[in-house]
């Protein structure tokens, strides 16, 4: 006998268990199934697991469930991003705790009690760090249901993707494609090296806007004003800059000013980029400090004069006063020295965007300096190509156009990063700094030794790669390449990549761009771009705000199965999920109802035939709930097929409560105790046949909770996660039935909801009583009128009215008039009198937010969110007035 309560954590540890020891999660290389492959989007082995990746990953493992049960072999590949940055920066913290620096410049502070490591001994120590706690989210996703093949899992560091990673590096530069070049890059003074923009914040900062007189040459009375959150950068500055058409400025395009503390005459010129509408329409530019600036520089032929070293403090190429100086300082002796000189025309307060690294938790600084770069322009061409000849599409479609966007307007990639943890640089230099690119140090060595006539030796590259780079080639290099494994052939190109928007840029070009420059193909069909998940109130989740959800404590409290269920049935194409532990609740109580409906079934000895026909069936209930099967089976395969997670699970959950709990259920009681074998023998067999259909619909959205449920229901040892999706194709639908059932369903959800509406006390029988009522109608009544009467609690029905009963409240179901004499039941007059009062209040409140959404300077200042929130609640509000307005008038008159 199944236990009285459902309790997750005991069924979900067992199951996940006996799946693994079972190979259940595996992919076959030898199988002549069509192979069905998604690449998870490897997460860092840093990480631990947030609600992004739980919506991620549920989303896959659905779709991997649901066509591993279609007879599809499937391959999701698991594996983790080695998270160059971030991981250094983890063991970097560890080692500082225990006095151990690291040997590299700008990096640890040395004194007597400090001991410093090298490279090699620093590497090591981050092995042995993922050794112990690099697992976390990967142990994590188990919690979650994950359902890939562990057994293939990779990590972006083991050695067969590190020899993809110098192949690639190696090849693309032998095809110039790759190249060594000095330009901007995002620079973390506190961690000593470039980032990518996704490493990038942007945090509002309280500052200052200065204005600053830049003098005009020959002209002394005459200057030139421009506004500057930071004026320290003047000293590097090589022009100003004013839009063209500026007819305040014409006169003085191609003259001079003197640049303020330097004295280094700059021209005027004249750039587009110049907006006359914004500050004072004048520009300084400094192509070496800002990345705006560079472009202009580049247009202008201007010098790029970097005055800043990897500190962020003043160098050698600004005047002597300020070399030494940390930029903050080094701004306040440049605002002063502007002051003493009469050249502040006026400063204002500023709130504006500050770039900050998400590790260093410093300002950044667009820093010039020699990287690696790839020629992303050139590769992103046939990438480009691809998504507009639908070889890979995007889902929702209008994602394309952000891909496009990006795509078609790329800048070089810098793929340098100046750490430890990564793949190292596979470039060698020679004594007169030629570069020498090989997959091996033996290599270059050879190839040095042939272009010098000598030997020689080579300093190695210190820098790694970004990140990204190694996980751009993630498709294929998981799969065995350069080796044309027969993973690689089977399983590539993959058929779905599910991820988010924010790296649309960093990780799905990227790897649309290196599929086909070497597998000659895209790396997947179609990319499935889902939302990101927000608070109840449809805020971003962050730490400052304190309004985290932790998934991990969500499974604690209601199960993997719940917080899955609600994931999926939030995630509407296109919209954000506002995530509420409530919602998580509700479903939660699902999953009970789920097993209560079960138990039910099993006390009343409903057992699964895998030899039941279900065309056999006879009585309505079962014919009618027969179609109900099939009808939500479509549905779901529809709805996943076009990646409509929320569809496929609001019609599961719309079928199992509303239909098969609350409906079928309820019907069959009185059949099962009934004197009726033939009746009893039927409807056993087709609960359970309808419950089994059911949980293996659910299986991939709520995969513990079923799996544990067909386990007691099926009295086998086969498992749900293996078994075949349900087909119907030889079930006949009674179209009848369905239309006799949904009559009876629409009948008693009416006087249901009358009773509801009026207050009626759920122990009072009542007569109903019906006018105009068609052939149809009374012959339904005739043949049902027992299941009406149980289900909608009534005492008699009386078919031939002409005239309503006093105090009768009346209703329209299809053609028939339904009166419900209420006299002396309820109080019809405190009854209008309540529902007047709701409606008022309503009214009142819909008034207000319909004010606040009249009010164009709210529109115009309230974030989106809370924008969304108040039509919201004016359609709910709007909705609800609605209902009480039609329950009030349906009141007979006192």
């Amino acid at each position: 006998m199944m236990d009285k309560t459902f309790r997750p954590a005991e069924v979900e540890a067992r199951h996940y268990a006996r799946w693994k020891a079972a190979g259940a999660f595996a992919a076959d290389v030898d199988s002549t199934a069509r192979p069905y492959t998604i690449m998870m989007p490897p997460p860092n082995v840093t990480g631990s697991l947030h609600m992004g990746h739980a919506l991620t990953f549920t989303l896959q493992d659905i779709l991997i469930r649901y066509h591993r049960m279609r007879g599809f072999d499937t391959l999701w590949q698991p594996g983790t991003d080695h998270a160059g940055i971030a991981t250094q920066a983890v063991v970097e913290r560890q080692l500082a705790e225990k006095g151990i620096a690291l040997d590299r410049p700008g990096v640890g502070k040395r004194g007597a009690n400090v001991t410093t490591i090298g490279r090699k001994a620093f590497i090591e120590k981050v092995w042995e760090w993922k050794a112990e706690s690099g697992g976390t989210i990967t142990r994590q996703l188990r919690r979650l249901g994950a359902s890939p093949d562990w057994a293939r899992e990779r990590f972006t560091m083991d050695e067969g993707l590190s020899h993809a990673v110098r192949k690639v590096f190696v090849d693309l530069h032998k095809k110039g494609l790759i190249y060594r070049d000095q330009r901007l890059v995002n620079w973390d003074p506190k961690l000593q090296t470039a980032i990518s923009d996704l490493e990038v914040q942007n945090p509002e900062v309280k500052g200052h806007l200065w204005h600053i007189r830049y003098p005009l040459k020959g002209h002394p009375d005459r200057h030139i004003v421009i506004a500057t959150t930071r004026p320290e950068t003047l000293l590097g500055d090589t022009a100003v800059a004013v839009h063209p058409d500026d007819a305040r400025y014409k006169d003085l395009v191609g003259k001079t000013v003197l640049l303020p503390l330097v004295g280094r005459e700059i021209p005027i010129i004249a750039d587009d980029y110049a907006d006359p509408e914004t500050g004072t329409g004048a520009l300084k530019i400094t192509p070496a400090h800002d990345f705006n600036d560079f472009e202009v520089g580049r247009r202008h032929d201007l010098a790029r004069i970097n005055i800043f070293d990897r500190f962020a403090s003043i160098n050698e190429n600004a005047p002597e006063a300020y070399r030494g100086l940390d930029r903050f300082e080094a701004r306040k002796r440049v605002v002063a020295d502007l002051e003493a000189l009469g050249l502040i025309e006026k400063v204002e307060d500023h709130t504006h965007k500050v770039p900050h690294g998400d590790r260093g938790n410093v300002p950044l600084e667009p820093w010039l300096t020699d990287q690696w770069y790839v020629d992303a322009k050139t590769l992103a061409a046939p990438a480009i190509k691809a998504v507009e000849e639908g070889r890979t599409r995007f889902v929702p479609e209008q994602w394309s156009k952000t891909y496009f966007e990006w795509m078609r307007n790329i800048q070089p990639w810098s793929v340098s990063r100046q750490i430890w943890w990564g793949h190292q640089i596979p470039a060698w230099y020679g004594p007169d700094g030629t570069i020498f690119v090989e997959m091996t140090e033996e290599l270059a060595l050879a190839a040095a030794e042939k272009h010098y006539g000598r030997t020689t030796s080579l300093r190695r590259d210190e820098d790694v790669l970004d990140t990204w780079f190694s996980s751009a080639l993630w498709p294929f290099s998981t799969l065995g390449w350069p080796e044309q494994t027969r993973e690689l052939a089977r399983y590539y190109p993959g058929d779905v990549l599910v991820t988010g928007f924010d790296i649309i840029f960093f990780w799905v070009a990227r790897m649309m761009m290196m599929g086909i420059e070497f597998m000659d193909d895209v790396p997947f069909r179609t990319v499935y771009i889902h939302a990101l998940v927000r608070d109840q109130l449809g805020q971003k989740m962050s730490k400052s705000k304190g309004n985290i959800i932790d998934p991990l404590q969500i499974i604690d409290t209601y199960g993997s199965d719940a917080l899955r269920f609600t994931l999926a049935a939030l995630a509407a194409p296109g919209r954000d999920i506002k995530l509420a532990e409530s919602r998580v609740e509700g479903y939660r109580n699902f999953a009970t109802k789920l097993w209560n409906a079960t138990r039910y079934c099993l006390m009343n000895e409903c057992r699964f035939e895998p030899t039941f026909d279900p065309n056999s069936a006879r009585e309505i209930a079962n014919r009618w709930i027969v179609g109900r099967v099939v009808s939500a089976a479509r549905d779901v395969e529809r709805a996943v097929g076009d990646y409509r997670f929320n569809d496929a699970a609001n019609a599961l959950y719309q079928f199992a409560w509303g239909e098969f709990c609350d409906w079928y259920l309820e019907i069959t009681k009185p059949i099962l105790t009934g004197n009726d074998p033939a009746a009893v023998a039927e409807t056993r067999a087709t609960a359970a046949w309808a419950l089994a259909q059911l949980l293996h619909l659910l299986h991939p959205f709520m995969p513990f909770v079923t799996e544990e449920l067909w386990e007691q229901t099926a009295g086998t040892q086969s498992m749900l996660i293996t078994a075949p999706w349900p087909t119907f194709d030889r079930i006949t639908v009674d179209n009848a039935a369905a239309a006799d059932m949904g009559w009876i369903v629409r009948l008693i959800s009416e006087v249901r909801g009358v009773r509801a509406e009026m207050n009626v006390p759920a122990s009072a029988q009542l007569t109903m009583h019906l006018r105009d009522a068609s052939a149809v109608t009374k012959a339904r009544l005739a043949k049902h009128q027992e299941i009406i009467r149980r289900l909608a609690r009534l005492d008699s029905i009386e078919a031939e009215s002409t005239s309503p009963p006093s105090g009768a409240v009346q209703l329209v179901v299809d053609e028939a008039t339904i009166m419900l004499p209420l006299a002396g039941i309820i109080d019809f007059g405190k009854e209008r009198a309540r529902l007047t009062k709701d409606v008022e209040r309503l009214a009142a409140e819909i008034a207000k937010i319909d004010a606040k959404l009249g009010n164009e300077q709210f529109v115009a200042k309230a974030p989106a969110e809370v924008i969304e929130e108040q039509r919201e609640r004016q359609a709910e509000a709007r909705e609800s007035l609605q209902k009480l307005k039609a329950a009030r008038d349906r009141l007979p008159p006192t």
